[in-house]
């Protein structure tokens, strides 16, 4: 009730209610050992009379769940455990064969019953004949399976609770570690990658990332009945790196862009993997350590574990993927007429030569094969069969968005920088 009251409330109302919340928010949560990291939350209606689009949670971590939802009600609730098939649970509730039957094949909703996970819940109503009446199934927190007893046979549905999406702001500056400031900020680890990935055409987190750096950030927090769920998308974000600010907004088709509409996906990432640790950067002089000479160090060393998934950098062809004692296990593609890349010293190899790969699809698995001192992958990018350095090299303009999109779009950008603004705005205030 009071929710749908401040929705009603003039724009400039709800974001003085929101910010003064947001005030109140910080004040209570505010970290004793004086990193700059914040998080608060306000109902949002980006676009006056659109809908905005929200996505389903997915299943992992950020997911909050109670199995006990139906409790109260005349269930008998059977907890999976390690064996369990839908025949063996009923036949201990005492139904036959032919209920089994009757079940598992009463529509395509039911086939779900017929792999059951370790951990899940399934509800049974049992009468007093020991007849099975209705089974309630929890996929997830938004969904339920419902089978219900008509004469001799099993209907099927699916009942879909409505999700309510707010809209929570987190803030912080890096000191030692982007990783740091992040769970310092309230992020999950899911949060953290997803923010990274968002930026990741533009900033190699592995390397470029440096102290004072910042970011302010809003994303969805998603509520069922009142209950809080689990984290929906990042709806905007804002990364300083080094003076450079990268602004990305969401829009409902799913992608980000920049606040003029550009989309902020790119040809080609700025690392092909995921890491904390780099060895070298680029460097035309370089001592090699195992050769003990002077030798041009065309590319990027990437150090991480062994098996760490390699990502191809854009789309493109595999030309090479083979073996030597020099490269060890080594991948190159060509994007196009101007654009390669090579991938060294993996410890295996996922790709073949003439298949054609996307961007961000695992061609390879970092290892330490070749002439190397160390586990690590060696990375090369080069235009127009000249080394460049893959850090800081001008990539290919990214496409804006579609024209009939766009009006909408940028009202909608500059709302949602006003939200960024006014969070950033109370950050400097506390400070």
């Amino acid at each position: 009730m009071i929710h749908n009251t401040i929705k009603h409330l003039p724009k400039i109302h709800r974001l003085t209610l929101g910010a003064l919340a947001a005030i109140l928010c910080i004040m209570l949560l505010w970290p004793n050992d004086g990193v700059r990291a914040s998080r608060n939350v306000e109902v949002l209606e980006l676009v006056p009379g659109v809908q905005y689009d929200v996505p389903m949670p997915s299943f992992g971590e950020d997911i909050s769940f109670d199995p006990e939802q139906f409790k109260g009600e005349e269930y008998i609730r059977h907890l999976v455990r390690s064996g369990d098939t839908l025949g063996k649970i009923l036949s201990s509730h005492g139904q036959s064969a032919r209920v089994t039957h009757l079940v598992s094949h009463s529509g395509d909703e039911a086939k779900r019953l017929r792999k059951l996970r370790v951990g899940e819940s399934l509800y049974l109503q049992i009468d007093a004949s020991q007849t099975l009446t209705s089974i309630k199934y929890p996929i997830s927190s938004t969904e339920t399976l419902y089978l219900t007893r008509d004469e001799d046979s099993f209907i099927s549905s699916i009942e879909q609770k409505p999700v309510e999406s707010l809209i929570t702001f987190a803030q912080g500056t890096i000191s030692s570690s982007f990783w740091h400031a992040g769970v310092q900020a309230g992020l999950t680890d899911n949060k953290i990658m997803e923010l990274a990935s968002i930026f990741g055409w533009d900033i190699d987190f592995a390397q470029e990332i440096r102290s004072g750096d910042s970011f302010n950030m809003a994303f969805e927090e998603l509520y069922v009945d009142g209950e809080f769920i689990g984290y929906g998308d990042i709806v905007a974000a804002e990364f300083v790196n080094q003076g450079d600010t990268f602004t990305a907004i969401q829009y409902s088709d799913g992608n980000y862009y920049t606040p003029e509409g550009r989309s902020m996906r790119k040809s080609f990432l700025r690392a092909p993997v995921n890491f904390r640790h780099v060895s070298s950067n680029f460097n035309p002089k370089r001592f090699h350590p195992v050769q003990k000479r002077i030798k041009p160090h065309r590319g990027v060393d990437y150090v991480a574990a062994v098996g760490t998934p390699v990502l191809a950098a854009g789309d493109g062809k595999v030309i090479k993927a083979a073996y030597d004692r020099f490269n060890g296990h080594h991948v190159f593609i060509q994007h196009g007429e101007r654009y390669q890349t090579k991938y060294l010293h993996f410890k295996n190899r996922a790709v073949k030569r003439g298949d054609t790969v996307k961007q961000g699809q695992v061609i390879g698995y970092l290892g330490s094969t070749g002439m190397v001192t160390g586990a690590h992958l060696h990375y090369e990018f080069l235009v127009d069969g000249v080394h460049r350095n893959p850090r800081t090299v001008e990539l290919p303009k990214a496409e804006p968005i579609d024209e009939k999109e766009k009006d909408k779009f940028l009202s909608l950008a500059q709302q949602t920088l006003t939200l960024l603004d006014n969070n950033k705005r109370i950050m400097l205030a506390m400070n």
